[in-house]
């Protein structure tokens, strides 16, 4: 039985290693930097919302970010939506589905089902494939339909494969590498912001709340501690004169 409860306890952390592999980076990102969040929403809105929706998502809670309506309705809308209408993205999915083969998946949860770290990495591992139908690839999602959306920015990298022998095993040895081969409009470290800011927005998006909650939780258990603290002494004091 202890076995049992151990392996549940231990599943989702498990889980989390195995779809991960070890092979991401950490994300940079700060839920309470309203700046790099409205960064990131003008990001998602101006790249990502050509072809992802967010039905989960209305252009209105971006207040929540420090914007007001007027911001929003001149920076953030450019089709005829409403403030108080929900992310739709500006792509017809017959459209898309023709263009890569699947109709670009809702974004609205990205930010929880693939963790921030992922999402980090993903959008830094694009490379020129030649033999793909966008002419794009990834080394952490190998043959993913979505072509490099971003690579204006970052450049054009390719992959650089190199073999050869371990002197002892005398096993074939591959080593994987992304090498940048026509610069971008940023580099390196700029491009790597721009995406952070990016993935900042998609994680916030995910649950808006999580800020509020996380604070709410930890007055709750000050309160709670305090509690403890009141009813001990109450105790103590009530049962003091029972012998």
């Amino acid at each position: 039985m202890k076995k049992i409860l151990a392996i549940l306890l231990l599943a989702p952390f498990l889980a989390c290693a195995a779809e991960e592999g070890g092979n991401v980076d950490p994300a940079p990102i700060n839920l309470h930097d309203k700046v790099s969040l409205q960064r990131g929403a003008a990001i998602f809105v101006n790249n990502c919302l050509n072809c992802h929706s967010a039905g989960n998502m209305r252009y209105g809670r971006l207040q929540d970010l420090g914007l007001t309506e007027d911001q929003i309705r001149k920076n953030l809308i450019f089709t005829e939506a409403k403030v108080g209408d929900t992310m739709t993205a500006t792509m017809d999915p017959k459209i898309a589905q023709a263009a890569f083969g699947v109709v670009p998946p809702d974004l609205s949860l990205v930010g929880r089902s693939r963790s921030p770290d992922w999402l980090y990495t993903y959008l830094r591992s694009f490379y020129r494939d030649p033999n793909s139908k966008t002419g794009w690839n990834n080394t952490l999602f190998p043959n993913v339909a979505m072509p490099n959306v971003l690579w204006h920015y970052q450049g054009q990298q390719v992959l650089q494969v190199t073999s050869r022998m371990d002197p002892e095993s005398g096993d074939k040895i591959e080593t994987r590498k992304l090498v940048l081969d026509e610069p971008g409009t940023l580099d390196r470290m700029q491009y790597d912001r721009y995406v952070a800011d990016l993935v900042n927005y998609l994680a916030w998006m995910a649950e808006p709340a999580q800020v509020a909650r996380k604070s709410w939780g930890i007055v709750v258990m000050f309160f709670l501690a305090l509690f403890f603290v009141l009813a001990w002494l109450l105790k103590h004091e009530y049962w003091k004169d029972v012998r």
